[in-house]
């Protein structure tokens, strides 16, 4: 039984590498050990039994209502240019500065990832509008997409993030289990508005360090940081393009650190704030609401096809593992969190 752990591990590890989708390899190869493990006695197929009330549980789950609706917003501030323009401003607000387009990525990569909560839609949109730029601006091609790509990560910490969304809800549960399990039988929890306090501060430092490394990098080989020489820009500019979607944030995600709603409130109201932003800027017509509304639904559902195939996984990983392969199983969740919203 051991070793028929270890063997599921490494299936799902080297499919994985291949390139396989994550929810299928996840949810495939569980199916098939647990096949091979009932034909060689050591699976009881009853066992099974308990998945489709996990499924279930998972979809009934009114936590996770919060992530199609952070997914709505950020899709359609991307959609909406709001990046674009922010960037525009921020960059002519460091003319003249060595490194100073590469700052404004950085900053700019933050706000983008406080509104999407997706490292893919984070990277997409930060190389299609920056990477022409700066290497047209000179910078050395690895610190052009080193600097995006270090950026786009902070979508998996900056709240809110999706990320934190869905591990809130895991470790809620893990929390009041192990507290049971302890004869604490009036148990507290761990929210998502927890995890997203506590993950405010150590994303914010990460900005200040990619910012002090850019301009480190700037010190010690000017070329590879030029200075732009774009036309300066006015206080009243830099203001239209960065109050908005600022605001945005700040109302999001302030009304859940002060406790004034739930993840899942405050997900409606950016969804319906990101729309009327996109409105009031002329650029949400109809045809493009149907694009939004597909590319959130396409998301949500490779999600929750993760949360299907994760189920399955753990269930019979569960039953055919020793403590020491349940550790590597929690390694191996995270990861496969990291890659689905990298995806």
């Amino acid at each position: 039984m051991e070793f028929m752990s270890l063997y599921l591990f490494l299936a799902v590890c080297l499919l994985l590498m291949l390139g396989f989708p994550v929810s299928f390899t996840l949810a495939g190869t569980a199916l098939a050990f647990a096949t091979v493990g009932t034909l060689t006695g050591v699976f009881d197929t009853r066992f099974l039994a308990a998945l489709p009330g996990r499924i279930f549980g998972t979809m009934n789950n009114t936590t996770l209502i919060a992530v199609p609706l952070f997914i709505l917003m950020g899709t359609i501030l991307e959609r909406s240019r709001v990046a674009e323009e922010l960037l525009h401003s921020m960059s002519r607000l460091f003319r003249g500065v060595r490194g100073g387009l590469g700052i404004s990525v950085v900053v700019v990569g933050m706000f983008l990832a406080a509104s999407t909560g997706i490292v893919g839609a984070t990277v997409v949109t930060m190389g299609l509008l920056s990477l022409p730029s700066m290497l047209k601006a000179g910078y050395k091609p690895s610190v052009a997409t080193g600097t995006i790509c270090a950026t786009g990560t902070l979508g998996q910490i900056i709240p809110p993030s999706i990320a934190l969304v869905l591990l809130g809800d895991v470790l809620s549960n893990a929390y009041q289990q192990a507290q049971l399990n302890m004869n604490i039988f009036n148990p507290k929890t761990v929210s998502v508005g927890d995890l997203f306090v506590g993950a405010l501060i150590p994303g914010l430092l990460l900005v200040g360090l990619y910012i002090i490394y850019l301009l480190l990098q700037a010190r010690l080989d000017p070329d590879a940081t030029p200075a732009n020489d774009l036309e300066p820009i006015s206080l009243g500019e830099v203001a239209r393009g960065l109050l908005p979607p600022l605001l945005l944030i700040m109302v999001v995600l302030g009304s859940i650190l002060a406790g004034a709603a739930t993840p899942t409130e405050a997900s409606g109201v950016g969804a319906l704030g990101a729309t009327l932003l996109a409105m009031a800027r002329g650029r949400l017509s109809f045809a493009g609401l149907q694009d939004v509304l597909q590319g959130t639904m396409k998301t949500t559902s490779y999600i929750f096809a993760l949360f299907v195939g994760a189920t399955a996984f753990a269930l019979v990983f569960a039953f055919l593992s020793s403590f020491f392969f349940c550790i590597s199983f929690v390694f191996l969740l995270s990861s496969v969190f990291c890659l689905i919203l990298d995806s």
